[in-house]
């Protein structure tokens, strides 16, 4: 089954009772039972809901993977992978990330004994030399948020396979549409799926996908003991939202290109970070374990001026200042003052989230009227 059919068919079954095509909503909170133990596969909601296990063999399908698990948030789903961790225990991660996964993993987890180690990791030799017998997992986000930064996910896996760690593949900005690190020797891939996969701005949710039992095992069990699950309703949603993900990334795609070449040509723009450009680093790698480039672009204006970003941004006016991104609107963030607030202005700078950074979620709209609202808005 090829990818476009995955999104609709995979992992899915009819109804049983009265063959509804689409998974009904199973707003329930537990199940009845003939005898002690006895029931028909369904206990409590926190364990299982049917819903939610539609949603979670989609999820399995679309990513090459045998087993998905979905969470109630991004950092829930984040959240179950680290506590597979015991103190101690050290993790290498990407130096350019979610402001939220980087606030998570300092904030949270370093209070109970777990090192994180922030590097850059656009060279995947650079892994090695962190490396120890404390290291347990390595994190990539790949593109990065928000500097579009191009991880080499092969070669990321050879390192965490010579050391026998697991390796943690955060697909949100790529989707599966675009790229499948299970199939490049990830051992767990974790989605924002609030963004691209849900794809409408109304849910809040995550989720994580594995090939193997063992480790499935692990994090269902994480996942039902520290609860935090998604609702009937909200699985549905993203069920939905997934049947449309390939058309909707054809289009982001579509745009993001437009949006970009036309910001790059622009006297008042400095830079701009998108990963279909040659001239960006690693776009090869990109070229190679992507199948395109997606919707998402950072950008600078000439002279890191604050004052200026800030302008633009309350000028958009198709665009929406907003945090968030992967919905079918554009939307525009500001990464220091938003969504990378929490972390140290001296750390975000060396990872390149300067003040004058803008960060776009190209939507879906018509291509020109999105190239005419940054034109106002830039001048």
């Amino acid at each position: 089954m090829k990818f476009n059919t995955k999104t609709i068919h995979g992992g899915q079954e009819h109804d049983k009772a009265y063959g509804a095509v689409m998974p009904p909503i199973y707003q329930t909170s537990t199940y009845a039972q003939s005898t002690p133990g006895g029931h028909k596969g369904y206990e409590y909601s926190r364990t299982h809901n049917p819903t939610r296990n539609a949603l979670e063999n989609s999820l399995a399908s679309i990513e090459n993977g045998n087993y998905g698990l979905a969470f109630g948030s991004g950092l829930a789903a984040i959240d179950a992978v680290i506590k597979l961790l015991k103190p101690g225990d050290e993790v290498i991660s990407t130096n350019d990330l979610y402001g939220g996964t980087y606030r998570l993993f300092t904030k949270v987890f370093e209070n109970f004994g777990v090192k994180f180690h922030f590097i850059g990791m656009q060279n995947a030799e650079n892994i090695e030399d962190y490396v120890n017998k404390n290291t347990k997992l390595i994190w990539v986000e790949t593109p990065t948020n928000p500097m579009m930064n191009i991880i080499d996910i092969k070669a990321a896996a050879a390192v965490a396979k010579r050391h026998d760690l697991l390796l943690a593949v955060d697909n949100t900005f790529a989707t599966p549409y675009l790229q499948q690190p299970l199939d490049l020797g990830a051992d767990i891939v974790m989605h924002s799926a609030t963004k691209y996969l849900g794809g409408h701005s109304d849910v809040v949710m995550g989720a994580l996908i594995v090939k193997e039992k063992e480790l499935a095992d692990k994090l269902y069990f994480i996942q039902n003991a520290s609860g935090a699950i998604c609702g009937p309703q909200d699985s549905f949603l993203v069920l939905r939202g997934i049947k449309t993900l390939h058309l909707r990334m054809q289009r982001h795609c579509e745009n993001g290109k437009a949006v970009a070449e036309y910001l790059s040509k622009h006297p008042k723009i400095e830079k701009v970070y998108w990963p279909g450009f040659e001239n960006h680093p690693n776009h090869h790698i990109a070229k190679s374990q992507m199948k395109d480039f997606g919707g998402m672009i950072s950008f600078t204006t000439k002279g890191n001026n604050f004052e200026e970003a800030i302008k633009i941004v309350e000028k958009l006016k198709i665009f929406t200042l907003a945090e968030s991104l992967g919905g079918v609107e554009s939307l525009a963030g500001h990464p220091a003052s938003m969504t990378h607030a929490s972390i140290p202005k001296e750390e975000r700078e060396k990872t390149g989230v300067v003040d004058s950074l803008i960060r776009l979620s190209v939507g879906i709209e018509d291509m020109d009227d999105l190239i005419d609202d940054l034109k106002q808005a830039v001048g």
